[in-house]
């Protein structure tokens, strides 16, 4: 067995002397243990989640679905980018849930701003669809439509080639449709892209590159 085990451990006695955890010589990818948790990836706010190695082609069409739950009114959500200016991404600014793409001729928003400023970071799991078909994209929060009208309707094709960044991503890397700075703070899980009938549900534990996320389970509450 070469991967690690998703649980917590405790009391570990060797020879009868216990092993002091507060202090270990080294550590790696290793949380606190929380009384409750849920399913889903805890994302500390510090790092971010690196996905398809080989770079992600968005294309003309995409459904991205997820769930997330936050108390922090910002956040990069997902970005996927490319050497040029083609690109897309999902972040929450001010409370707001922003998608913005650009297939290359300029980048274009559909903003979700909830009735109330905090309503969506109260810590609750809320439920995000963002759809770019060609030049339309959408994005549903919570069963809400918000969609946006697209002045560049000959320019149809994101052509990304980059590694899709959850979560936040390295200072080193551009991503050309976030324009937050900083990591999300909270939880995710059933992150899913569609193309066509092609469905792929992604796995945090199998991502490349794991900074300040913790992809078994999140903390029932925030602490």
């Amino acid at each position: 067995v070469t991967h690690s085990i998703p649980a917590c451990i405790g009391s570990m006695t060797i020879n009868g002397k216990q092993l002091d955890s507060e202090s270990p010589v080294s550590i790696f990818a290793v949380n606190k243990c929380y009384e409750t948790v849920q399913d889903g990836t805890f994302f500390d706010g510090s790092g971010f989640a690196a996905l398809v190695r080989e770079g992600y082609k968005v294309r003309s069409d995409v459904n991205i679905s997820l769930e997330f739950r936050t108390t922090a009114a910002h956040g990069a959500l997902l970005g996927v980018s490319s050497a040029k200016v083609d690109a897309i991404g999902l972040e929450i600014v001010h409370g707001k849930v922003l998608f913005h793409v650009n297939n290359g001729a300029g980048r274009i928003t559909a903003t979700y701003e909830p009735r109330g400023t905090n309503s969506l970071c109260d810590g609750k799991w809320h439920k995000l669809q963002a759809n770019k078909s060609k030049h339309r994209i959408s994005l549903i929060i919570d069963g809400n439509l918000v969609h946006t009208d697209n002045p560049y309707t000959q320019s149809t094709s994101a052509d990304t080639n980059n590694p899709i960044y959850v979560g936040g991503y390295p200072a080193d890397v551009k991503q050309n449709c976030l324009t937050s700075k900083s990591s999300f703070r909270g939880c995710l899980r059933n992150l899913v892209f569609t193309k066509g009938q092609h469905t792929e549900l992604f796995d945090f534990s199998r991502a490349f590159d794991l900074r300040g996320v913790f992809p078994h389970s999140c903390p029932g509450a925030e602490h």
